[in-house]
């Protein structure tokens, strides 16, 4: 137990199922999971981790009703403590932000996890402590954070209205060279994950690829 939360308090253990995978799951979160008397996530996690119905296990799918969803963890958590799947890690665009501004952090407990743009990088064998990590998932960063500069790379999630065909033309405006190495990462973990390595300009040549991750290296990075 935490030693700053009080005895007998129950907590919400956030715990990271990674990108897809059980394989790339954590011991922590799988055994989390395993014990949960409550359990949210969202509906794909839930079918494939939650006991069935006969358990007595609570279950929460995770919605765009959010404030919904916040109010079936506080009404659980006097009684449990309640477990929150999350994909990938929960503090990289996560629904952790959202129980931070809910529930005092020392309630709250995160078991890390390996996200998809973690494992885009190693997939390369491509360190990420230079890199510029951004979303274009549901957001745009703002033209500042885009803007070219020498040796720089990116790393980019995507959705379905920013993807592999109109990222790149954004990113050549802002700067970048037309010939900077783009790598299109698609269903990172499963057995169909692809990763294409093309450039800003033939982009569109590819099929277009959504809710993926993009990863950019400008060509006078010597890892380009």
């Amino acid at each position: 137990m935490d030693k700053a939360v009080k005895a007998g308090e129950h907590h919400i253990i956030v715990a990271g199922i990674g990108p897809g995978n059980p394989q790339y799951m954590v011991p922590a979160a799988r055994a989390a999971i395993r014990d949960a008397e409550v359990l949210v996530g969202g509906r794909r996690a839930l079918a494939q981790f939650a006991k069935p119905a006969a358990s007595g296990q609570q279950t929460m799918a995770v919605t765009r009703d959010i404030p919904g969803v916040m109010a079936f963890i506080g009404g659980h958590l006097p009684r449990h403590d309640v477990v929150v799947m999350v994909s990938g890690d929960p503090g990289y665009y996560s629904l952790l932000d959202a129980l931070r501004r809910h529930f005092p952090p020392d309630r709250i407990q995160v078991i890390p996890g390996i996200s998809a743009m973690q494992l885009a990088f190693a997939r390369l064998a491509l360190p990420w402590h230079e890199a510029t990590l951004l979303s274009f998932h549901g957001r745009r960063p703002q033209d500042a954070q885009l803007a070219y500069r020498p040796g720089r790379i990116l790393g980019l999630l995507t959705d379905t209205h920013y993807t592999s065909h109109t990222i790149p033309a954004i990113l050549m405006a802002a700067g970048w060279p037309s010939d900077t190495t783009l790598y299109i990462c698609s269903r990172l973990s499963y057995e169909d994950e692809a990763i294409i390595a093309t450039t800003l300009a033939k982009a569109a040549e590819q099929e277009e690829a959504a809710s993926v991750v993009l990863i950019a290296v400008s060509p006078d990075n010597p890892s380009a």
